[in-house]
């Protein structure tokens, strides 16, 4: 049975940080993408950032590079999502989810989702 576990979330202050992790199990070896998504209130759920397991391969949108860092802790299966300087508009419920390739994280294709962590950047 296949696991996707994020933890992290909370409230922080403009400028602020924390780091998300997402916990995955059960899953097969074919599936070797893993990423961050979010949704605000009243919003589609937009891609924040993904990661290959083959080759490290990593994706960020415009709104978060140079803020947040992505990385893998390959023998825990657990993905991090560093979030530095944070703003007002990274309010939203992150979701971590496992797709097959970059191609399926690029695309919203992914196979298995958590239940999201809430994350809240307010003074």
């Amino acid at each position: 049975q296949v696991q996707v576990v994020e933890s992290g979330g909370g409230l922080a202050q403009p400028g602020g940080s924390l780091r998300l992790s997402c916990a995955a199990s059960g899953f097969t070896p074919d599936l070797t993408a893993i990423g961050w998504f979010r949704q605000a209130p009243g919003k589609e759920r937009d891609r924040v950032s993904c990661i290959s397991s083959t080759d490290g391969e990593t994706y960020y949108e415009d709104s978060v590079k140079g803020r947040f860092t992505i990385s893998r802790d390959g023998p825990k299966n657990t993905v991090y999502l560093q979030m530095n300087d944070l703003k007002p508009e990274d309010t939203a419920l992150y979701y971590c989810a496992i797709g097959h390739d970059m191609l399926a994280c690029l695309g919203h294709a992914m196979n298995y989702w958590g239940q999201g962590t809430q994350v809240t950047v307010s003074s």
